[in-house]
């Protein structure tokens, strides 16, 4: 069977669950054949060797079984970089790219040299990876209370080349202590820091339940509780002893939540500047805390 012949196939098997079959079935023939998606045009005549069609058949029958294409094909793009996923981790969302774009801004505004952050709840560790990358003075601290996360996450900031300057931590939010440390921190300014990054679980769980992706992405990651500010509400309250002066604090929320989430944030920090920041869309999606000076 040649290229062409595999994607026609796929098209027709994956017509009934994907929007784009034709763009999902190049996907899945280019992670089988180790090739880019170009490649598959400028080649439609190529013979698939058996195994690579066995490859190819494979992961076609994991779709179209409703496995979520990025767990498919183990890989997924964000923030122009490529990461590792799996059922283990939330996929990485364009939505989130906001709030990494709204994190490097705000210490290249700042001109920190060295800058202290923690990714609360990294997942995939896309948000801690991403920065890393782009700045090099970043020390980060990235958290989450699933091992499984963690090991995926440690894996990208290997892949890109970023590990030493990360912190894997697994705790329930913030660290009250980290062994061994890869970098000297002052007393004073361990576990305090000058950006504080989380995209927490924020779907109420009445909803989540209705959700296509429900059952198929982490539970741990998605449920935000019956308002869907439960986690959202720990970090607040735990932040507020941890975020430096003239910190900000970067939150993903779901796109009704921007007045609770607001209204969350005045009460634990009331001197402090506080907006709801929209994405693309027009939505609500990040909650902003800027601590000023006393």
């Amino acid at each position: 069977m040649n290229l062409l012949s595999f994607i026609k196939q796929a098209e027709s098997t994956l017509s009934q669950v994907a929007e784009s079959p034709a763009l999902e079935a190049r996907v899945l023939l280019a992670r089988a054949i180790d090739r880019p998606a170009s490649f598959i045009l400028a080649h439609p005549n190529l013979e698939l060797s058996p195994e690579q069609l066995h490859a190819a058949k494979t992961l076609l029958q994991k779709r179209a079984a409703r496995m979520p294409l990025p767990y498919v094909v183990g890989r997924w793009e964000f923030f122009g970089l490529e990461f590792i996923v799996s059922p283990d981790v939330l996929i990485p969302r364009p939505e989130t790219e906001l709030l990494v774009e709204l994190a490097i801004a705000f210490v290249r505004k700042n001109a920190l040299e060295t800058v202290n952050i923690i990714d609360v709840g990294t997942g995939s560790g896309c948000i801690a990876v991403s920065i890393a990358a782009n700045l090099p003075g970043a020390r980060i601290t990235a958290t989450d209370i699933s091992p499984a996360a963690l090991r995926i996450a440690r894996q990208n900031a290997q892949k890109h080349g970023v590990d030493g300057r990360i912190e894997f931590v697994e705790c329930d939010l913030f660290p009250d202590k980290v062994e061994g440390r890869k970098w000297q921190i002052s007393p004073l300014s361990t576990f305090h820091y000058d950006l504080i990054l989380s995209n927490p679980p924020y779907i109420p769980t009445a909803t989540m339940k209705t959700l296509e992706i429900y059952g198929k992405e982490p539970t741990l990651a998605l449920d935000g509780g019956a308002d869907g500010l439960v986690t959202t509400r720990g970090l607040l309250e735990q932040a507020t002893g941890r975020l430096n002066p003239r910190g900000k604090m970067l939150i993903e929320i779901e796109s009704s939540l921007g007045l609770a989430a607001k209204a969350l944030a005045q009460q634990h920090f009331p001197s402090s500047q506080i907006e709801i920041v929209k994405d693309l869309a027009g939505l609500d999606r990040i909650l902003s805390i800027e601590r000023l000076l006393p």
